[in-house]
């Protein structure tokens, strides 16, 4: 069984990419997101490989209670919360970490009959995101009310989410820091701030917590820096093969719609990688891809299976050759990204399970 086209996930990339963090932000402790099937990587793999992290954080409680039963330990935020009473008891029981950025949520939970208290509770304070969040004056009041509540949670913090944190020098990002260091000095309370952008660029909003997503996989959050000159290293690289050659002549059209025509005798290849493998249809007639080193351009439409590609860069290429679709130096996923007039979150998460993953440390 062919195991093309498959994702070779390195660990030790990734724990380098954890010591980066650590490099920025050397006073706060580590929440590493892996939401999103840990951005399409495999996330049991990458929880273990991420073991000495402080804490994890996923966007929904399935995420965190998959991780409880594959026997992680460690806290686990959930971003979007709970909606529901039976949600709020799960949440206790299995001991995970909520953000509360809904005044129902927190009529649910002072409604629920917990057995045991949550361990922690993360308020959302509205900072200037404008997407999840409560005021200021809102938060302050939740707090009074949480004060004595040792039945409902053993500790709260604060949290907010930057919207500009990846535009330097944007005075945005800075208002947001003063609403929360506002907030911050009057109440005391610990706060998780910057995503991996800010941990880069904005040092002021460290506090106790930083939650690096992106920069732990080995991309720039940054649209004019790759992760390399950051110090990251790239964790996943795709791969695939060569399945099929044609021989073209001047004229002749590839693929659906016939987008793309020969201007001259050459030769094309076909390469098993398409949109049914997360590879985005944006970079029809965009996109290139490694063949022995070389860079050959991706022609015509992408297809759900297949892409194709000039070889007149490298003629020598033959069947089951291997193909570097991103993940090196030469090819980051970051410039793929741009091609496609997106952000590398989305291709690294579009990712889809009939790739396969292959972990290897080194």
């Amino acid at each position: 069984m062919s195991r093309y086209p498959f994702a070779r996930i390195n660990l030790t990339a990734l724990q380098h990419n954890l010591q980066q963090v650590r490099y920025y932000a050397p006073h706060s402790k580590i929440m590493s997101v892996i939401k999103a099937d840990a951005y399409g990587h495999g996330v049991i793999e990458i929880a273990k490989a991420l073991e000495q992290t402080d804490a994890f954080a996923v966007a929904r409680l399935k995420e965190a209670l998959i991780l409880r039963q594959h026997g992680f330990k460690q806290p686990i935020t959930i971003f979007e919360g709970v909606s529901t009473i039976e949600e709020w008891q799960l949440a206790a029981e299995y001991d995970l970490t909520l953000v509360l950025h809904q005044q129902q949520h927190l009529d649910y939970l002072l409604t629920a009959k917990l057995n045991k208290p949550l361990p922690f509770i993360w308020l959302m304070l509205e900072t200037g995101m404008h997407r999840l969040g409560l005021a200021e004056q809102h938060i302050r009041q939740i707090i009074d009310q949480f004060t004595g509540r040792t039945d409902l949670v053993d500790e709260i913090g604060l949290m907010s989410h930057f919207a500009n944190s990846d535009l330097l020098n944007d005075t945005r990002n800075q208002q947001q820091i003063m609403v929360m260091q506002r907030l911050a000095e009057t109440t005391g309370l610990p706060v998780c701030m910057a995503n991996s952008a800010a941990i880069i660029s904005l040092p002021q909003s460290h506090y106790q917590w930083v939650r690096p997503g992106l920069m732990l996989y080995g991309a720039s959050p940054f649209a004019y820096k790759t992760g390399a000159q950051l110090g990251l290293k790239p964790v996943m690289q795709l791969v695939s093969k060569l399945i099929a050659t044609q021989q073209l002549k001047a004229g002749d059209e590839v693929g659906y719609g016939g987008q793309w025509t020969a201007d001259q005798s050459m030769r094309m290849g076909v390469v098993s990688i398409g949109y049914g493998d997360g590879y985005s249809r944006h970079l029809s007639n965009a996109g290139k891809v490694i063949i022995r080193g070389k860079e050959v351009p991706v022609i015509g439409r992408v297809s759900m299976d297949t892409v194709c590609v000039n070889l007149d860069a490298c003629p020598q290429a033959q069947l089951e050759d291997e193909v570097v679709i991103w993940g090196t130096d030469a090819l980051a996923v970051e410039w793929l990204a741009e091609k496609a007039g997106t952000i590398p979150y989305e291709l690294l998460c579009c990712v889809t399970p009939r790739v396969n993953r292959e972990y290897l440390h080194g």
